[in-house]
């Protein structure tokens, strides 16, 4: 297996002679990376215990998977 040192190298490689889909699917990588590190606000945090006091409130309100899926199905 390659060690850090060796990945960084490659890496700097395809970025010193660039081919453009290497760098777009590079760029998608960190973008993703990014993007998942990223915190709720608080507003959807806010939106997210609101939706679980209404379900603790009344479990059955909400439809199953299945039903979701039939919905969608008949558009």
């Amino acid at each position: 297996m390659d060690n850090s040192l060796d990945i960084k190298k490659r890496i700097h490689e395809f970025i010193d002679h660039p081919d453009a889909r290497i760098l777009r699917i590079i760029d998608a990588i960190i973008t993703s990376e990014e993007t998942e590190n990223e915190a709720l606000t608080v507003e959807h945090k806010d939106i997210l215990n609101q939706r679980l006091e209404d379900h603790k409130i009344n479990p059955t309100s909400g439809k199953s998977w299945n039903e979701v899926k039939q919905s969608l199905k008949k558009d």
